[in-house]
């Protein structure tokens, strides 16, 4: 493991391969916006260097880290899946990111990487191995209120190792992917959120919210520490959805929605 901070703009050298990693930061920016961002971003990083995951969030002093953006490239995307478990209690104990919290000054940026076996054994069965990543290299920027917001690239045991080069390289491009992924997370917020059509649409708010995330394949302790209930409350609220809506298990919910119509699309993890 090992801190990088950032190179900054002025410091900069021509690259050799300069005018490649422009026209990568180009797809970057126009993935903004865009629906599969992480995808798309993915998609043309891959240009520099192969990368299988990308995942975005925040972490906070005195409440639970806060999920922006996932997506996959050329393997399943499990993202949301993986920072659920992250999100149910194994954050407490990472100090992957201490180092960062400790030694950067608010707005400063760095880079931090990690192979899977420095990783404690819960955290690394339940994200790595479970999902053949061998490491991660995080752009972390410190906030002006102290949080957190890391950008972390993951490759899949198949890709090999992060050589010095491609640390370099995250150096030199960090700030414009930082922009980027902040640009997509403010943009975000204010775009409509995924609505679920027909009856479901009809539901009170928390009978719908746990029917979104039921959509998404969220179990129930993962919709308890995102809506901040416990899981026996999400299994009431789930029993009175199914009983407004005439059914009793979950692929029944799937076929309702299918039959309306409804867009599985990620569902964000709710601000606490």
């Amino acid at each position: 493991m090992f801190l990088v901070p950032l190179d900054k703009p002025d410091d900069l050298a021509p690259a050799p391969s300069a005018a490649k990693e422009l026209h990568a930061v180009a797809g970057v920016i126009s993935a903004v916006q865009q629906d599969n961002f992480a995808f798309s971003a993915l998609s043309a990083l891959n240009a520099l260097l192969p990368l299988s995951w990308l995942s975005v969030y925040s972490l906070h002093a005195d409440s639970p880290p806060q999920m922006h953006i996932g997506g996959s490239y050329r393997v399943p995307d499990r993202t949301f899946e993986a920072f659920d478990f992250y999100r149910q209690g194994v954050y407490l104990a990472d100090r992957t990111f201490d180092d960062a919290k400790e030694k950067l000054q608010n707005g400063e940026a760095a880079i931090t990487y990690w192979h899977a076996n420095e990783i404690p054994v819960e955290h690394r069965r339940g994200i790595y191995t479970r999902n053949g990543l061998q490491e991660r290299a995080s752009l972390v920027r410190k906030r002006d209120d102290g949080s957190l917001l890391a950008i972390n690239f993951y490759r899949h045991q198949a890709q090999g190792s992060f050589s010095d080069a491609d640390i370099d390289l995250f150096c030199r491009l960090g700030e414009p992917l930082i922009s980027c992924v902040n640009l997509q997370i403010r943009l975000g917020q204010g775009q409509a959120q995924p609505t679920l059509a027909g009856p479901l649409a009809t539901l009170p708010t928390r009978e719908r919210e746990v029917c979104e995330r039921l959509l998404r394949g969220w179990t129930h302790e993962g919709i308890a520490t995102d809506l901040g209930i416990s899981a026996g409350t999400v299994k009431t609220y789930r029993d009175r959805a199914f009983d407004r809506l005439g059914i009793h298990h979950r692929n029944e919910l799937f076929a309702l929605a299918l039959a309306w119509g409804t867009q599985a699309t990620p569902v964000q993890p709710a601000a606490h």
